[in-house]
């Protein structure tokens, strides 16, 4: 299938590894050019580097913290003053944060929606004139499954991400007459850093496949996901095969949630 992104110019958040990485580097292979941001530009500058070898594709890197509205408003600049034009912009940069109510101070409540919804809002915010001059665009909010049903001791990473998921959906009614849409995908237990760590910490002797397995086995489909595979839901969405899907998010979580 043509996804018809040849040309297209994508900024991506949180992109130095893990999701982020794997879904520019994805773009970059269906010829987008690339704009990767996170805060080390050390990660960046690494990443930028594996995704040029394994595609030949142009890529920006543009250090920034999210957190910081003028950072935000640079990353989309640069962007343009590199390519020219916004297409895509993936909101993907956010951590876990889970405590239970009382363990969560006013500062932590803070960081962690300053983060994962108002770093996506100056990031629309910024981003969105650029793709109304382009004649559309396509945002995706990268959020988690516990947005939709949040457990004990989720906080505050289940309301911030639930925050995501209203502004998705405004978003789409707002900016749809545009040509620009908005979807969110909601990521269950996927391969990162910090299940690796986990792993090799508290596994060693087992193989990945095995562990994933071991640890999935409350998992309908029996196994973690790879950061591939969300990266693959991620480029669709941003891409003219999905030119009629808008204002909806989709579980990446191997059928563990409790809702649609």
């Amino acid at each position: 299938m043509d996804l018809h992104l040849q040309g297209k110019v994508a900024v991506v958040t949180g992109a130095s590894k893990g999701i982020g990485f794997c879904t520019a580097l994805q773009l970059a292979k269906e010829g987008v050019h690339v704009v990767i941001c996170a805060r080390g530009e050390k990660h960046l500058e690494v990443a930028a580097a594996s995704i040029k070898q394994l595609t030949g594709a142009d890529v920006l890197v543009v250090p920034a913290d999210i957190m910081k509205e003028q950072d935000c408003r640079d990353v989309i600049e640069k962007a343009v003053a590199k390519f020219g034009r916004i297409d895509i912009l993936v909101n993907n940069a956010g951590t876990s944060s889970a405590h239970s109510f009382e363990q969560v101070t006013t500062e932590l409540w803070q960081a962690d929606l300053d983060l994962k919804l108002f770093g996506a809002v100056q990031c629309a915010k910024y981003a969105v004139p650029y793709m109304k001059q382009a004649g559309g665009g396509s945002i995706v909010n990268v959020t988690a499954v516990l947005a939709k049903t949040p457990p004990a001791n989720s906080l505050p990473t289940s309301v911030s991400r639930a925050a995501g998921l209203a502004l998705t959906k405004a978003m789409s009614k707002d900016l749809g007459q545009y040509n620009i849409r908005v979807n969110a995908v909601c990521i269950g237990l996927i391969r990162s850093d910090q299940i690796e760590k986990r792993w090799k910490s508290q596994a060693p002797d087992l193989s990945w496949e095995d562990y994933s397995k071991e640890v999935g086995q409350s998992i309908p489909l029996g196994r973690i996901g790879d950061t591939e595979e969300a990266a693959n839901v991620i480029t669709f969405l941003a891409s003219e095969a999905a030119s009629y899907v808008s204002g909806t998010a989709i579980n990446i979580d191997g059928g563990s949630g409790e809702a649609l």
